[in-house]
């Protein structure tokens, strides 16, 4: 990771208020692809760690018994209680966790992310999926930063300086040492992409 935890949710924080107003066509297409393949039933509990302003939890509340996000800005959180509270879903909480400390111990069956993961180095993303393994989701939907070939350096889809996207490749070898298996991988961009895994052990 380029920056510590705090510099990031100090960073988030900051730009809290704006976040929403101006996404990229790729970012709300991994928003839409992350939410399909998350697809829960009505008694499902839905995990979203780097929730954000709760992009994914508020459009997976009404099909799910419950959607708990996870962050490390409260400013973060704090838009998607905001949320929330205006479409009046009861069956969603926020809180503050990090991938490889997710502050969550109840009963599981998908987790998902999006444009998140990638501030992990490769090292650490493969800890952050173990650590998703131990709480025993049927489900893995990760959408993000990723490369499906060379980067190109005059077109980076991402901040070299915060970000630090992992291939496709380590990716999945990480989820499938996790005990996962990948049934749908989707390329948005070359460099943004939604992969689905599920639970094999």
């Amino acid at each position: 990771m380029k920056k510590t935890l705090e510099e990031h949710a100090a960073r988030f924080d900051e730009i809290a208020p704006a976040y929403d107003e101006d996404k990229r066509e790729e970012y709300r297409a991994c928003v839409s692809l992350v939410v399909e393949y998350a697809a829960p039933d009505a008694d499902d509990v839905v995990l979203d760690l780097g929730c954000g302003t709760g992009a994914i939890g508020l459009a997976l509340a009404d099909d799910a018994e419950a959607a708990v996000g996870r962050d490390i800005s409260e400013g973060m959180m704090e838009q998607a209680r905001r949320k929330a509270d205006e479409r009046g879903l009861e069956n969603v909480s926020f809180g503050e966790g990090t991938f490889r400390e997710p502050n969550y111990d109840g009963d599981l069956d998908v987790v998902v992310s999006n444009f998140a993961m990638h501030h992990l180095s490769d090292d650490e993303k493969r800890e952050a999926i173990e650590v998703i393994t131990t709480l025993d989701p049927e489900r893995f939907v990760l959408g993000d930063v990723m490369f499906f070939g060379e980067p190109d350096p005059e077109e980076p889809f991402y901040s070299p300086e915060v970000d630090d996207p992992a291939t496709v490749g380590v990716l999945a070898d990480a989820l499938t040492d996790a005990g996962f298996a990948l049934t749908a991988v989707e390329m948005v961009h070359e460099q943004v992409g939604v992969l689905v895994a599920e639970r094999v052990i």
